[in-house]
Formats: structure tokens, C-alpha cells, sequence
């Protein structure tokens, strides 16, 4: 089995679409993993939602997800993500407030634990240290975990004897024959923050235990575009061309 692993789509249409095209161009998927966070902060939040919907999927809920019907409050948003998740929920149909409102904040897809945050707090922790990676393997009831949240490509690992070590996720993962418990971030499709704008996705193989981490760029200058005429937050726009 081959699955698309990705997460933190934004409402970022093009950039998705360039993921999909490029998962399709690597052999396809039989299934389609998302972590969170479809819509926020870009312009296209309804064709996203809709475009996800026509694959076979698992997704769980992200923070911009929650807010965008009103699951949770945006007190904690800075302003930029304030007003973009305002803009946002105008725009979903009755649809796609239902798929959304729908979406479990965990889901265990057998070795698998899917999350948006990290394993002790689902929505909201950033999962980017070390040190916080080696508390949350307590929490973790799976050899295995996927996060989004941090739009950074990341591995967490746990040895046998509890040690952690953790970086930048590499082009090829392997799983299964290590001993080590791993928690990865895909990294960010529809905004990344590691000062790489181009998407940021995984496939996993689970036929040879082995995960590949492939970037892709896409039309960035169409998507910048579209949010000025919506009038979305400047530095919104402006954090796509530099990945951060």
C-alpha cells in the first residue's frame, strides 16, 4: 500500500494541486493521509476542502479547521490568522462546515497515530524541540505518529532504551526493522516555515517500510494573486515567497 502523507494545506489550492500532481507523476496513492489544517490563511478554502473529499482519505481536524466553524475561538490567533479565519468562514458551503465540524481530533491507522499537534495536545502544540518530542513519546500509544502544525519536515526517534534524537526529515525514512519509535512531520503543503516555499509532502510504502520526503514547487505568484484581490493579510502573502 502507498499513502500520501500530508498536511497543512491552508487553502492554498495551487500548491495542492502540485502535490497531487506530483504524487500521481511518483506511481499514485491508494490512500490519502491528512494532518490537519486544510483551510486558513489562504484564498481557495471551499475547492480544497472539495478537492480532498474526491480522494479516498483519513483527516483529522486542525486548529484553523476548528475555528473556521467556530469549534474553537481564534482569541489565541494572531491578527493576520484572526482575519483570514473570518474570511474563511464565509466562504464554506453547508458542506463543507459539516465535513469539518466532523473530523476526530486523533485518528489510529494501525502502527499509526495521525494528530494535528502532538500526541499529549492534539490541536495546539508546536512539536519542533527534542525535548518535547521525548515527553510526548509517553503519550503515544502507537510505535509511529504523524503530525502537522510546525510546517516543518521533521523525525522524532526513541530507542529502545528511551534515548530521543530528532532533525530535518530526509529524502528516505525507514521504519519497522530500526526498534525506534518515530514521530514525522510531513512538513507544510500550503505554507511552509522551513525557508523552503516549495510544498512539503511524504509517501510512505508500506509494503518496504520506507518513507520518501519529496518538495514541489508550484505557482506561488498565482496564489499571491488571489489573495491580494480577496484582500487577505499582506504578510500572509508575503511569508510565501520565503517559506517562513
Amino acid at each position: 500500500m502507498r499513502y500520501a502523507i500530508l498536511g497543512d494545506i491552508h487553502a492554498n489550492l495551487d500548491a495542492f494541486e502540485a502535490v497531487l500532481e506530483d504524487i500521481g507523476a511518483r506511481g499514485g496513492f491508494d490512500e490519502l493521509w491528512c494532518l490537519g489544517d486544510i483551510v486558513g490563511y489562504g484564498p481557495e478554502p471551499h475547492a480544497c476542502v472539495e478537492l480532498l473529499r474526491r480522494h479516498k482519505h483519513v483527516c483529522i481536524a486542525g486548529n484553523h479547521d476548528l475555528a473556521a466553524v467556530g469549534k474553537i475561538g481564534i482569541s489565541s490567533f494572531n491578527a493576520p490568522a484572526a482575519q483570514a479565519c473570518q474570511w474563511t468562514t464565509q466562504q464554506l458551503t453547508a458542506e463543507d462546515v459539516e465535513y469539518l465540524e466532523s473530523l476526530p481530533l486523533e485518528s489510529k491507522q494501525g502502527d499509526f497515530s495521525l494528530v494535528h499537534g502532538s500526541p499529549r495536545q492534539p490541536v495546539w502544540e508546536y512539536l519542533i524541540s527534542v525535548d518535547d518530542a521525548c515527553d510526548n513519546f509517553s503519550y503515544l500509544g502507537t510505535e509511529f505518529c504523524l503530525v502537522g502544525h510546525s510546517h516543518v519536515p521533521l523525525v522524532f526517534r526513541q530507542d529502545r532504551g528511551g534515548h530521543c534524537s530528532g532533525g530535518k526529515l530526509s529524502a528516505e525514512t525507514k521504519l519497522g526493522c530500526t526498534g525506534q519509535r518515530l514521530i514525522v512531520n510531513p512538513g507544510g503543503v500550503g505554507q511552509p516555515r522551513d525557508g523552503d516555499p516549495r510544498a512539503s509532502y511524504v509517501i510512505y510504502d508500506s509494503d518496504c517500510q520506507v518513507m520518501y520526503h519529496y518538495r514541489v514547487s508550484y505557482d506561488v505568484s498565482s496564489t499571491q494573486a488571489k489573495m491580494r484581490q480577496l484582500e487577505l493579510p499582506s504578510s500572509l502573502v508575503l511569508r510565501l515567497t520565503y517559506g517562513y
